[in-house]
């Protein structure tokens, strides 16, 4: 299904689980995901919670034309989705560039959130991260996405999983190929994060019930950089994720799901 942004964009999105639940799950993908990186997170929450899955304006099928967004401009977006799919305050779950948004959307649009869950996520940029964001900003240049992959996966998947993948490393690269969006698209989401200043004192406005998931092998947003995002915002609970790195919707499932399930009760 298809809402339109304010400025004409086009926002692609799908409703799952139980239509006739009380409460609204709303999932927000990170940087090089889509709608479908949420596939194994459904039969959780499917059962007790109208669900609500969408592609930020750049990624997957919606719009990729016009200038970057700042994530100011990306939590308007999914606050008028959320006014038009929901017409309430929903649950709000967000990884990692998704997780980033939220913060956004919870300090400028509260009335839309009941509860959010951030998962891997950063309120601020550390010398090491501008490293790694250069590296990867680098790698799409000169390589493409192919290029980029190969450089991003060591950081976003812990070393247990190259162990024991659920899905192939390579079978992942390739459906990551095949949804790609183009580099150009991928340039506008990264300016996002690139223009981004130190969001620690926003968080402070923040009074809804928060819960921070971080993995504890997450090498590209260390686990110190979790607990600051927990640090910053009044009642939020941290949770450390053992054994995981940085996309905890395919690490350690269960696991995490358990986790927002019990924080959502």
């Amino acid at each position: 299904m298809i809402h339109y942004t304010n400025d004409g964009k086009a926002i692609y999105y799908e409703v799952a689980g139980n239509a006739a639940a009380s409460e609204t799950v709303v999932f927000l993908n990170g940087l090089t995901q889509s709608v479908l990186s949420w596939s194994m997170f459904v039969p959780f929450f499917q059962e007790k919670y109208r669900i609500v899955l969408m592609d930020f304006v750049f990624q997957g099928r919606s719009s990729k034309e016009g200038e970057w967004r700042n994530f100011d401009q990306h939590a308007a977006d999914v606050a008028g989705l959320i006014k038009h799919v929901c017409g309430e305050p929903v649950c709000v779950v967000g990884l990692s560039y998704g997780s980033i948004a939220a913060q956004h959307l919870l300090v400028n649009y509260p009335a839309v959130v009941k509860r959010a869950v951030l998962m891997s996520g950063i309120a601020h940029k550390t010398p090491y991260y501008e490293a790694v964001e250069k590296s990867w900003w680098s790698a799409l240049e000169t390589g493409g996405f192919s290029l980029m992959l190969d450089v991003m996966m060591p950081m976003v998947l812990s070393e247990q999983y190259f162990a024991n993948p659920i899905i192939p490393i390579e079978q992942m690269k390739q459906n990551r190929r095949d949804m790609s969006v183009g580099s150009e698209a991928l340039f506008k989401l990264m300016r996002a994060t690139k223009e981004r200043e130190d969001y620690r004192q926003k968080l402070s406005q923040i009074k809804k019930p928060v819960l921070v998931l971080h993995g504890e092998m997450d090498r590209l947003f260390p686990l110190e950089l979790g607990r600051t995002v927990a640090e910053s915002i009044p009642g939020a609970v941290f949770n450390a994720i053992k054994g995981a790195g940085h996309t905890l919707n395919l690490e350690k499932v269960p696991i995490v799901c358990e986790a927002i399930l019990s924080f959502l009760k």
